[in-house]
C-alpha cells in the first residue's frame, strides 16, 4: 500500500484526536461549516415593506429596528412634504453589516396609503407592485441565459400599522389584511401604543384577534405552515402577543446609567427594548433574529409558487388555443396560408417557449 502524503496523515491524526479516536468518522457535521462560510459570502437580503397611515411613526420604527437612518424620510427630508393625491411607492436600499455579516435591507414606503377623504381600493396600487416583483423574478427565471443569482425585489413581509384607537379596527384595516394577506407575510403592529394604557392596549388586542379570526385573515405566522410540534408551540406563543404594541424611536437618553432608545414625558422614559414598557423587543426578534429565513421561504415557496402557477397556467391556456387560431388565418391567392407573426412576451421569448423552458 503506498504511504499517505504527509500533509493528509497529519490531519487524519488530526481528527482522530479530535474526536476521542471514534472509528469510521465522516465529518458530515462540516456542512454547517460550509454552509456559513458560502451564507457569508453571498449576505442576505430582506425586503420590508411599511403600510399604515400618516403620523403613526412608520420610518422611526424602521430606523429603530436597525439602528441606523433607513427610512425614506431619513434619506431625503422634506419639510413641506405633502399628503400625496395617490399612493407613491418608493423603495430605498441599504447595506448594513453587523459582525462580518452582511445585508442588504429595502424598505418600501407607502405614502399616502389611508390619508384621503376617499379611500376605496387603495390598496390596489400595494398588491400591483407586489405581483409586479412577483413577476419580474418570474421574467429572470424562466430567461434562457438567466443570471446565476437573480435579484429578489420581492415583499418577504408587510408590517401593517393600525391605529391606537383602542376600540376595534376600521373597515379600511380588515379589507386591506383580508386582500393582501393572500400574497404577502402580513405583521399588523399597533402603533404608537404608549398613548394606551395597560388594560386599554390588552383589550384592544385581544379585539383586533377576534376580528382577524372572525373575517378569516391569515397573518404571520400562518398555523398551515407550521412545520412540526416545536415550531407550533413556539408560532402560538407568538400568535397570541399578535398585534404587537410597539413603540419606535432614534432618541438615546441614559436611565440608570445605561444609554437606551426611547421616549421621554414628564412621567418619565419610555424604553423601546424594555419588554415591560412595550412589545417592540418581540417584533425586531421575529423580523430578525428568529424568523427572517421563514418568512423569506414562506414569501418564495408559498406566495410567489402561487403567483408562478397562475401566470403558468394561463400561458398553458394561451398555448393550447394557438392551433385553432391559425386554422382560421385565411389563404392567400395560391391556396397557402399565410404565416402570422409570433406573439412576443415582455422578455422577447414566444409564450410557447415559456412554457417549454418550464417544463424543461
Amino acid at each position: 500500500r503506498r504511504p499517505l502524503p504527509q500533509s493528509i496523515e497529519l490531519l487524519t491524526r488530526s481528527h482522530l484526536r479530535d474526536h476521542g479516536g471514534e472509528f469510521g468518522y465522516v465529518g458530515i457535521d462540516a456542512i454547517l461549516e460550509q454552509m456559513r462560510r458560502k451564507a457569508m459570502k453571498q449576505g442576505f437580503e430582506l425586503n420590508l415593506m411599511v403600510v399604515g397611515q400618516s403620523g403613526l411613526g412608520k420610518s422611526t420604527l424602521m430606523n429603530t429596528l436597525f439602528k441606523s437612518k433607513v427610512s425614506r424620510k431619513s434619506v431625503k427630508p422634506d419639510p413641506e412634504e405633502r399628503i400625496p393625491k395617490t399612493i407613491d411607492i418608493k423603495s430605498i436600499s441599504h447595506d448594513i453589516e453587523e459582525k462580518g455579516v452582511r445585508m442588504k435591507l429595502t424598505v418600501i414606503d407607502t405614502p399616502g396609503f389611508g390619508d384621503q377623504i376617499n379611500n376605496e381600493n387603495c390598496w390596489l396600487p400595494i398588491m400591483k407592485f407586489i405581483n409586479d416583483q412577483y413577476e419580474a423574478y418570474l421574467q429572470e427565471e424562466i430567461n434562457i441565459d438567466r443570471k446565476k443569482r437573480i435579484p429578489d425585489s420581492r415583499v418577504h413581509c408587510c408590517i401593517y400599522f393600525i391605529p391606537p384607537t383602542g376600540h376595534c379596527l376600521r373597515p379600511l384595516d380588515v379589507e386591506f389584511m383580508r386582500r393582501l394577506s393572500k400574497v404577502v407575510n402580513i405583521v399588523p403592529v399597533i402603533a404608537k401604543a404608549d398613548t394606551l394604557t395597560l388594560e386599554e392596549r390588552d383589550f384592544f388586542k385581544q379585539t383586533i384577534r377576534e376580528e382577524l379570526r372572525a373575517n378569516g385573515i391569515d397573518v404571520y405566522p400562518q398555523k398551515e405552515f407550521d412545520e412540526d410540534a416545536e415550531d407550533r408551540l413556539i408560532n402560538d406563543k407568538i400568535r397570541e402577543a399578535i398585534p404587537f404594541a410597539v413603540v419606535g424611536s432614534d432618541q438615546e437618553y441614559q436611565v440608570n446609567g445605561k444609554r437606551i432608545l426611547g421616549r421621554k414625558t414628564k412621567w418619565g422614559t419610555i424604553e423601546v427594548e424594555n419588554i415591560a414598557h412595550c412589545e417592540f423587543a418581540y417584533l425586531r426578534d421575529l423580523l430578525i433574529r428568529t424568523h427572517m429565513q421563514n418568512i423569506k421561504d414562506i414569501t418564495s415557496n408559498i406566495h410567489y409558487e402561487t403567483y408562478r402557477v397562475r401566470r403558468l397556467n394561463e400561458s398553458n391556456g394561451h398555448f393550447s388555443i394557438q392551433p385553432s387560431d391559425h386554422a382560421a388565418v385565411p389563404p392567400k391567392a395560391n391556396g397557402q396560408h399565410e404565416e402570422q407573426p409570433a406573439v412576443l412576451q415582455a422578455n422577447g421569448v414566444p409564450p410557447q417557449l415559456e412554457v417549454l423552458s418550464h417544463e424543461l
